[in-house]
Formats: C-alpha cells, structure tokens, sequence
C-alpha cells in the first residue's frame, strides 16, 4: 500500500507559476512509475505528466511540453509537479498517482486506470 498526498495548489493569475508536490508514505524508488494526473467536472481524468523511476524517463501531454517539469526525489519519497506559464485551461484537480508493477499494453502516458494508488488532489485554478 501507499498513501499519496498533494499539497501546492491555489489560484493564480494567468502566466504565473505554481509547484505542486506529492509526499509518499514508502519509497518511491520501488515503484514503476508516478505521475501527475487532472481532472475537470464532467471530464475523464487525463494524463499531465509521468516519469519511470529506472532510468528517470519522463512524458508529458501535448497540452503542457514546454511548459511543466515533472521530476522525483526518491531521498524524500516525493514527487513534483513545476507549472509555469500557466493557462485558465490548466485549472482543474490535479492527482499524484503511482503504481508498482509494469502490466502490460503500456504507453509512454498512460491513462489514469494503468495506476493503483492516488491521492486526494488538489485545486489549481488560473484566472484569466
């Protein structure tokens, strides 16, 4: 088992910057990987960013390359999200999500059901 929690979020001006981190219960060096997922009212769960703890590999959706950096410290069993340039489209519930074991039929942004454990969230709002 393991326990996510995000902390970080807020509302901020378009353009602006927030950082968003995710403390785990037990290390994350054993897991396969983490990543950062959002959520709007009405809409399925998307992913924003992951990383694969061997080797450190990270991807990003579309929406976000260029603009946010995923990253991990597996010394702090932490795992964080670097959102700049911020748009109002980026407001949403943001999730830490992580999972231990590779199942198969994988892709490099795995949808939301590929992960086991999820945190509570936390409400990034940009205004415009």
């Amino acid at each position: 088992q393991m326990q996510l929690t995000e902390s970080g979020g807020g509302s901020v001006q378009a353009g602006g910057s927030l950082t968003l981190s995710c403390s785990a219960s037990r290390d994350t060096y054993s897991t396969f990987s983490m990543g950062w997922f959002r959520q709007v009212p009405g809409k399925e769960r998307e992913g924003v960013a992951v990383i694969y703890t061997v080797g450190g590999s990270t991807y990003y959706a579309d929406s976000v390359k260029g603009r946010f950096t995923i990253s991990q410290d597996n010394a702090k069993n932490s795992l964080y999200l670097q959102m700049n340039s911020l748009k109002p489209e980026d407001t949403a519930m943001y999730y830490c999500a992580a999972v231990d074991e590779y199942s198969g039929d994988w892709t490099e942004l795995p949808p939301y059901y590929k992960y086991k454990y999820w945190g509570q969230g936390t409400q990034v709002t940009v205004s415009s």
